[in-house]
């Protein structure tokens, strides 16, 4: 791997067992449908297992976001067996698999290195607990539901704070318990506003701003928040709530990492077994410094 290339995040969470008896791939795999059943995946998705011979043992589960090569690297030196990611590897098609792309190596190093890769994606996002709960959680929400059900899957979550905080309180929090990126915490509405209501979606969700607004939210976060959605719900909401945070794609989804650690032991559990765990401690955000921002005090005019 190039100098330069791994970028630690904050902590890492792990699950080590002297003796844990290896499990047939497919038993965890059907433990993980369980928890994160592949037909609520939305239809343009692909979960589900992408490489690895069920009949294969594991003990060792690598947990990360993303499966670069670098993740990749770091799930063959901790001997895992099992990589589960939440970001497709191979969401689009490809055509072919030789190590001259990055797919391709990315497949080859998991084949050759026996390592099989199973993706949780919108199945994780929609499932409870999961990706949308572990966020709710890190924003310190209680009496939790869902910001819109759709055909009967409950999608993002929405629910209130102990008490009101400003809103530049409520994103110093938020920012103590999401792993550092370098984009950091974007907000758009007034610092001192008060907020007590909060929607959260994982991810990127500039697509739920009407069920944000029916909810009756003030705040909203998310990530991935792109210039003119965001403009337009501002001034629908003519300076005032729902106000708005990227806290960053990455950041927002990786808190799951340990739910879905939990989870899985815990599935594995009520049958009377259990593996090894570790969460990845790669910071995965594809960026890597800012220049020029704006300081807090040049407040947008849709303030």
């Amino acid at each position: 791997m190039p100098q330069g290339t791994q970028r630690y995040i904050c902590r890492a969470e792990s699950d080590l067992e002297v003796n844990v008896s290896p499990l047939p791939l497919r038993e965890v795999v059907a433990a993980l449908d369980r928890l994160y059943p592949a037909r609520t995946a939305s239809l343009w998705d692909r979960v589900g297992l992408v490489t690895g011979d069920l009949d294969q043992p594991v003990s060792l589960v690598h947990f990360a976001v993303d499966p670069t090569l670098a993740v990749i690297d770091q799930a063959r030196t901790a001997g895992a067996d099992l990589l589960i990611t939440h970001h497709p590897l191979l969401l689009r098609g490809v055509h072919s698999v030789a190590t001259i792309s990055a797919k391709g190596a990315s497949v080859t190093a998991l084949i050759v290195n026996h390592i099989a890769l199973l993706v949780a994606h919108t199945n994780a996002d929609v499932a409870s607990p999961g990706v949308c709960d572990a966020l709710a959680s890190a924003c310190g929400l209680r009496e939790v539901g869902p910001l819109v059900v759709v055909d009967g899957v409950g999608h993002g979550r929405v629910g209130s704070l102990v008490g009101p905080l400003t809103l530049r309180e409520f994103v110093l929090q938020l920012s103590m318990v999401l792993p550092k990126a370098a984009g950091g915490i974007r907000v758009s509405g007034p610092a001192e506003a008060l907020v007590s209501r909060v929607a959260v979606v994982g991810g990127a969700g500039d697509d739920f701003f009407d069920a944000v607004r029916a909810s009756g939210a003030d705040v909203y976060v998310t990530a991935d928040l792109r210039h003119h959605p965001v403009l337009e719900a501002r001034e629908e909401a003519r300076g005032g709530p729902p106000y708005l945070v990227d806290a960053g794609h990455w950041a927002t989804e990786w808190l799951w990492l340990d739910s879905a650690r939990v989870e899985l032991l815990r599935e594995l559990a009520g049958r009377g077994t259990s593996l090894n765990t570790h969460i990845c401690t790669l910071r995965t955000d594809p960026w890597d410094f800012v220049i020029g921002a704006a300081t807090g005090d040049n407040t947008g005019g849709t303030s």
